[in-house]
């Protein structure tokens, strides 16, 4: 579909719920920053990151970070993964850019970019009925995870019929 760039975070909680495998079959081309890699593989990170990581799969590139043209300013309170994702969604002139937190959100829209996180993957691959929105979502509420409540209901009610609950 497209060229896409993306910060740990989707990609965190895409491995974590089991669908990791969505990405290859909504976008054309992912590409993580060296940044992200490297957060990917930091000894925190869960082990089944750091494994995925370790061997990633033929449709996962992954380049080196631009050079920031940021202005301190614009980029303070992102990590290093963020500010890199940005940069390069920017320098490669990416579809969109796949991010989960609000700052970084906003200084990419700021700066131009589309955006979308875990739920926006998760929302469109649920619209091409690639996955159950809801046990994906309930997979996502078993780790760190943080949305509003707001938000997924929103969203629950977009995709699970009154006769899916029952």
């Amino acid at each position: 579909m497209r060229l896409v760039i993306a910060d740990t975070g989707p990609i965190n909680y895409l491995i974590l719920i089991g669908n990791i495998d969505l990405l290859p079959v909504l976008f054309e081309k992912v590409i993580l920053p060296s940044a992200v890699r490297a957060e990917l593989t930091d000894p925190d990170a869960p082990p089944s990151v750091r494994g995925w990581i370790a061997d990633p799969p033929a449709w996962l590139e992954v380049h080196e970070t631009p050079r920031s043209q940021f202005d301190q300013v614009s980029v303070e309170g992102l990590d290093e993964g963020e500010t890199a994702a940005i940069a390069l969604a920017i320098s490669l002139d990416a579809d969109l850019l796949l991010i989960d937190e609000r700052k970084g959100v906003s200084v990419a829209r700021g700066k131009g970019l589309r955006v979308t996180g875990t739920l926006g993957v998760l929302d469109v691959a649920a619209q091409h009925g690639l996955v159950n929105f809801a046990r994906a979502i309930d997979r996502l509420r078993r780790t760190t995870f943080r949305t509003p409540e707001a938000l997924l209901d929103s969203l629950m009610k977009k995709h699970v019929s009154p006769r899916d609950n029952g």
